[in-house]
């Protein structure tokens, strides 16, 4: 059984009436209450139509979760379980559906990391008439109680103190207590830009699904959804998301570290593990990830120890982070604009029709494939959208809808406090730049329209021009901030010299003509 290793999970047991109600985030049966349930037991997943049609969520994401549950609920079947599989609109129609032909069932689910789900399904159960117990979520590698525990009541979070807890208290990468390699991260290392002539190392590629094509093509006729509609190559299965994940130890996590915020033309994949989208539903454990890169670090000498830990951080640290910030933090972070961004997001976030390279290329690899790696994500997107001051729920909006991997629980502090800096619970400065960063962390400015090199003028990167006008704007809120002086200083530099007017106006024609940035 798969289960958090920072924390102690309550234990429970299963009673002859009670049935295992399988969310499609939690498609597993290593854990939770199906990890429980005896063989031939009852189980209910619950495919809901309704929140399909709210946003113009991405083709190849709704394939993704369709998909899945189809070829689980397939797996469950013939693994004996008596599989209760209900389409529906809305879970209430189907909950509705379920205890008229199930009365004396009690439904027993693992908690949803989506703020407010508990209730919500607590509501829909007992409206249908019907009892629901609600477990621990345990497709994390902490608890909540843990969490809490180590916070003590603080308001505001930092990440680097939980990530070396997490070391500690799990083990991960540790030599006694000490981290191995003496350093606990290697983030210098993993900075690099590849030279011309490297090349990514080769994606995985599942085999050929029916169910996929089917569930594709169904997705296609049924919603109006936003991205390619050509081949999707989310892993549907328990059994490809092991391929993946062994691919990516055997081929693609030596080269992951060095390269893992380079951002190349035409290299979507870069050496990125692509597994986000297949943890975040259930079929690995983000456990199993971390100790296959621990264990391929040990036993592979093409595995460096920056590589592993990087890969790890993002998964025994920031993942782990983020789900409870998240939660401890909300309704409030769903909503926060401390800057008070009002601008709304540019239209061609969705069509992907801009001048800028490195904005075309980046919406061009979500559009193609609902994925773009955490660079992309926030030093370009998040970037350009903090900079032009769109307000932060819209933003997030567009991350939920558009990534494969994208919940409100990943998307909200990703997107409204590390990538727009809108509440301060654990964001400590705006994460902005003008072009030199794109220009150094990537090949996008070299067939830009664009100069990188200049602010104001025609031809020049609207980057650089927002970035000051950025810092101009929000003087008030932001000079304070000790890590933010340096910057300041080149603010009153620029003041000085006079250029600050005419960087505005150049902002001024940007806006006034942002159809044609």
């Amino acid at each position: 059984m798969h289960q958090p290793t920072v924390g102690t999970i309550r234990e429970y047991t299963l009673g002859d009436d009670d049935v295992p109600w399988v969310l499609g985030t939690h498609l597993t049966e290593r854990c939770g209450p199906l990890a429980r349930a005896p063989d031939g037991n009852r189980v209910l997943l619950i495919e809901a139509h309704g929140f399909a049609r709210r946003l113009p969520y991405h083709h190849h994401k709704l394939t993704l979760v369709f998909a899945a549950m189809r070829r689980f609920r397939d797996r469950l079947s013939d693994a004996g379980y008596n599989v209760i599989y209900l389409k529906a609109e809305t879970f209430g129609d189907a909950l509705e559906t379920f205890f008229a032909e199930h009365p004396d069932a009690t439904l027993v689910t693992m908690r949803s990391p989506s703020y407010g789900s508990e209730r919500r399904f607590r509501d829909l159960v007992a409206d249908a008439g019907g009892d629901l117990r609600v477990c621990e979520n345990e497709l994390f590698v902490s608890t909540r109680g843990a969490f809490d525990e180590w916070a003590d009541g603080a308001e505001t979070f930092t990440h680097e103190q939980f990530y070396r807890w997490m070391r500690r208290e799990s083990g991960v990468l540790m030599d006694g207590e000490d981290p191995v390699g003496g350093e606990w991260n290697f983030d210098d290392q993993n900075r690099e830009f590849p030279p011309e002539e490297w090349e990514a190392p080769p994606a995985p590629s599942p085999e050929p699904d029916v169910v996929v094509e089917e569930t594709a093509a169904w997705v296609e006729s049924t919603f109006d959804t936003w991205g390619s509609t050509e081949e999707v190559r989310w892993p549907v299965t328990r059994e490809g998301a092991r391929d993946h994940l062994e691919h990516f130890l055997e081929h693609r996590l030596p080269a992951f570290g060095p390269y893992q915020d380079a951002m190349r033309t035409d290299d979507w994949e870069m050496a990125h593990s692509l597994l986000s989208a297949v943890i975040n539903i259930g079929l690995l454990h983000p456990l199993e990830v971390i100790k296959a890169v621990e264990t391929a670090y040990h036993d592979r000498d093409a595995v460096s120890l920056p590589s592993a830990e990087g890969c790890i951080r993002q998964l025994l640290g920031w993942r782990e982070f983020v789900r409870h910030v998240y939660r401890q933090t909300m309704p409030e972070l769903a909503s926060a604009n401390q800057l008070e961004a009002t601008a709304s997001l540019p239209d061609f976030y969705w069509t992907g029709e801009t001048g800028m390279n490195c904005l075309a290329e980046t919406i061009g690899d979500v559009y193609d494939r609902g994925y773009a790696h955490h660079i992309q994500r926030l030093m370009v997107l998040a970037n350009f959208a903090t900079l032009w001051g769109v307000e932060p729920r819209e933003l997030n909006e567009w991350f939920h809808a558009t990534y494969v991997d994208a919940y409100h629980w990943v998307t909200t502090p990703n997107v409204v406090e590390m990538g727009q800096y809108a509440h301060g619970v654990f964001a400590t400065k705006p994460y902005v730049s003008s072009a030199n960063y794109v220009d150094r962390m990537s090949d996008y400015c070299a067939d830009c329209r664009y100069d990188s090199d200049e602010t104001t003028g025609e031809g020049a990167c609207p980057f650089n021009a927002l970035y000051w006008d950025f810092l101009a704007r929000n003087e008030a809120k932001l000079r304070d901030n000790h890590r933010m002086r340096l910057m300041y200083s080149h603010v009153d530099a620029k003041r000085e010299a006079g250029d600050l007017e005419a960087i505005r106006e150049h902002v001024v024609d940007l806006r006034a003509n942002v159809d044609d940035v």
